[in-house]
């Protein structure tokens, strides 16, 4: 055999080698179905992709399989390039997901594989089949709710409590009002002050939004559509610009109070999560799952929560 003949065998031999470790590499690769923001903009920038690779967990951080993840108003905010924070492009969305956890970083100790767990935040988005979340986010997820009500936990009540407790100081005997209380911080609220001794009143837009605050803690509801329903709310939540009086704010020394979840210490945060864990296994917090959607339809979720006729429990999209 010629020298030249050898070489060219040899660079055959090598193609062949290379071309089977792609093979390979593809074959152990696993990849999800995902949604991916590469541009700020109306609910079409949101792209389902089918190849994106599954992330894997570092230092202490977890890998779940997703089961549902919760949608929220905030998320369709930030894809607009209209809110505060911007994330890097591209990203996937997605904060408050609930699953299985598939595998585990090194030093993390609280969680195991095949825990059914929820999330206050994710690292990697929750609009995924997989993603990743540190340790400290991810809570365990009682039997007693299914994967869609764990998705409706994260914001709308972390949100609530805060709200609640940390901003407005309540305390049993007090009168609260929920305007939007059939929304999922709504709803939250509504639990979490009947729960503690509050007096609950809750507003809705419809009939069936009534019968629902009614149904998770409200004493009273009344519809917000309706003109002088009441002389005098207090807010939890913003979907725009209010006009107010200061001089109102005066005569009764009332006070304007801003929550954002975002600001929450570890300490708040770990208060927060106590208390809801125990609200599960009393059996009184039970998220109400309203409008559900397959990851495909990711653009409709973000087209209807804010332009809804009225809320009804909390949005979530399904794997």
């Amino acid at each position: 055999m010629s020298t030249a003949a050898a070489l060219v065998r040899t660079r055959i031999s090598k193609s062949q080698e290379s071309s089977k470790s792609s093979v390979c590499a593809m074959a152990t690769c696993k990849v999800m179905r995902a949604i991916r923001v590469s541009e700020f903009g109306g609910p079409s920038v949101l792209k389902l992709c089918s190849d994106l690779p599954v992330p894997t967990p570092g230092q202490k951080q977890v890998q779940i399989r997703v089961h549902a993840c919760g949608v929220n108003p905030v998320e369709t905010y930030i894809r607009s390039g209209s809110y505060a924070r911007k994330p890097n492009l591209p990203y996937t969305p997605g904060s408050d997901v609930a699953g299985v956890v598939e595998a585990v970083g090194d030093g993390v100790h609280f969680l195991q594989a095949g825990d059914r767990v929820f999330t206050t935040a994710t690292e990697s988005g929750g609009y995924a089949e997989y993603t990743i979340a540190s340790e400290g986010s991810v809570h365990k997820l009682p039997d007693s709710l299914d994967y869609k009500q764990g998705a409706a936990i994260g914001i709308p009540y972390f949100t609530a409590y805060r709200a609640l407790f940390h901003k407005a100081h309540a305390k049993p005997g007090e009168t609260v009002l929920i305007h939007g209380a059939s929304g999922g911080v709504g709803v939250a609220a509504c639990q979490l002050a009947r729960a503690f001794g509050l007096r609950v009143l809750g507003t809705a837009g419809t009939p069936e939004g009534l019968k629902l605050v009614l149904n998770n803690g409200a004493h009273m509801a009344f519809n917000h559509r309706e003109k002088g329903y009441l002389d005098q709310i207090q807010i939890v939540g913003c979907r725009g610009p209010i006009e107010i009086n200061p001089r109102d704010t005066m005569t009764k020394e009332s006070s304007i109070i801003g929550v954002a979840l975002f600001y929450a210490t570890k300490e708040e945060t770990a208060e927060a999560a106590a208390a809801l864990v125990a609200g599960m296994e009393a059996g009184w917090l039970k998220p109400v799952v309203g409008p559900e959607y397959t990851l495909d339809k990711a653009a409709q979720a973000h087209e209807d929560i804010i332009n809804s006729s009225g809320a009804s429990g909390k949005m979530v999209l399904t794997m």
